[in-house]
């Protein structure tokens, strides 16, 4: 058995410095700020994703929905069913701070005031939403969806119950919408 001598304790012993405990804990330390940068970056990523799927499938849904002169409901107009239909955080009823509410805007390509039979019609979402938790900065996630016209827009230009092209024309679609 070992005793302790006084001499022994102001002593450099080099035994102390081959000895590994704490090793692990200390790698950790280190590691562990990295590995919470990537897992909430797949996190975000797994996020952004979710939100770009959802609005891809909701503008061909709205752009088809147009194109056959077909609405699901008839108390709204298009854009407004567009927008109610987005789950989750791009719903504008969520009150996210880190999405904005999604914004529909439904126009002739070209532009006329009525789509014609074998012209285009394009639904173009909008949406913002914060890059990082640290608040580094926002994207804007522009999706569009074009289909040909199938039916001549029974309703009127003004709302009513289809989709307007009065309130959505080229000139109030924001650039990062293509127009033609």
């Amino acid at each position: 058995m070992r005793t302790c001598k006084p001499r022994h304790i102001f002593v450099f012993d080099r035994s102390r410095l081959r000895e590994e405990r704490g090793q692990a804990l200390v790698e950790f330390a280190v590691v562990l700020p990295v590995l919470v940068i990537i897992i909430l970056g797949i996190l975000y990523l797994g996020r952004y994703e979710d939100y770009s799927n959802q609005m891809t499938q909701l503008a061909e849904q709205g752009a088809r929905y147009a194109a056959v002169d077909q609405y699901p409901s008839t108390s709204t107009n298009l854009q407004a069913w567009i927008e109610s239909a987005a789950q989750g955080e791009l719903n504008a009823n969520s009150g996210s701070k880190d999405v904005s509410a999604l914004q529909a805007y439904v126009y002739c390509v070209p532009s006329a005031s009525q789509c014609q039979q074998a012209s285009q019609v394009r639904v173009c979402l909008v949406s913002t939403m914060q890059l990082w938790f640290l608040s580094i900065g926002r994207m804007t996630v522009t999706t569009p969806a074009t289909m040909r016209v199938e039916a001549t827009q029974q309703t009127s230009p003004s709302g009513g119950t289809g989709w307007s092209t009065t309130n959505n024309s080229n000139s109030t679609v924001p650039s990062s919408c293509p127009t033609t």
